[in-house]
């Protein structure tokens, strides 16, 4: 494999007793060489935490082969990071149908290593991860996991009628911008996250990325991140959060790692199936917060 490396050196405002080393990828879409290219990095790295920010099954091939990744594949792949020793933290992400949140549930149960963190809070060695995977509305008609970004959000033109996951198909939601005004916010979602024990030491994984950082831009040029995440960043400044959704931001803006006050915030973007891999190394030792993305591939 070969990798082309951009690197962001920060000094550090907290100390660690340990170095300690992250990888975080995101929205790899059911994409098995990405999740394989992903653990050869980790194992290579040595890296104590893999995170996975969202959107992890296959998207458009029918809801029966989202189960079918997640039991056949994913279930399976965890068993080797079972045997390595590392961590591995998760959500799905606004592709993957809520009615698989429970399977995902069972699948990480039945591993040491594996943990979903979606609304959940998970420590390790001093370091605090606390997951959401709601995202801002779109045009886009699987509504599982959109909310309104804030209570004066305006929609965008719609593709169709809402549909949100049901075990027996889709329900049909025909006025999605009223249901969606009895649902949380965006706002309302992050203010009811549980809160770490200490806010220096969080690590954020929020599939929505803020706006206005260079992290949200489309390929046509529209921002559509959360204002939402930046004033809830902003706030609380957190050591760091771990964004991803618009797979092609970075090239487009050539930005993956900006910062809200001393917070630190990461995209690394994602190509399309069949595409190399992209992901973060996050190195925290006590001197230096290290950033490097990666471009992974044949």
């Amino acid at each position: 494999m070969r990798a082309q490396h951009q690197v962001v050196i920060i000094p550090n405002t907290i100390s660690h007793e340990d170095t300690l080393k992250l990888l975080y990828v995101t929205d790899l879409h059911g994409d098995a060489d990405k999740y394989e290219a992903a653990l050869e990095t980790a194992l290579d790295e040595r890296v104590d935490v893999v995170i996975n920010g969202g959107d992890l099954l296959p998207k458009g091939s029918g809801r029966a082969a989202q189960e079918s990744f997640l039991r056949n594949y994913i279930d399976p792949h965890l068993s080797k990071y079972d045997h390595a020793g590392v961590h591995y933290l998760a959500c799905l992400g606004n592709d993957d149908l809520r009615i698989y949140d429970e399977v995902f549930d069972e699948v990480c149960g039945r591993h040491p290593c594996a943990e979903n963190l979606a609304q959940r809070r998970w420590e390790h060695e001093d370091i605090e991860f606390i997951g959401m995977n709601w995202v801002v509305d779109y045009p886009f008609r699987l509504k599982d996991r959109c909310r309104m970004d804030h209570e004066k959000y305006e929609f965008q033109e719609q593709f169709g009628t809402g549909l949100m996951s049901d075990r027996n198909g889709f329900l049909e939601i025909e006025d999605w911008f009223s249901y969606a005004r009895t649902l949380p916010t965006i706002e309302d979602e992050l203010d009811q996250l549980v809160r770490p024990t200490d806010m220096d030491r969080a690590v954020y994984v929020i599939h929505m990325p803020p706006v206005d950082l260079g992290l949200d831009e489309c390929g046509d040029g529209r921002q559509v991140g959360s204002e939402s995440v930046y004033v809830f960043v902003e706030r609380e400044q957190p050591l760091m959060t771990l964004h991803g959704h618009i797979h092609e931001s970075p090239d487009v803006t050539s930005q993956w790692c900006s910062p809200i006050g001393d917070t630190v915030c990461v995209q690394p973007g994602q190509s399309e199936e069949g595409g190399p891999l992209s992901l973060v190394i996050v190195d925290l030792n006590e001197e230096s917060r290290t950033f490097e993305r990666r471009i992974v591939g044949d």
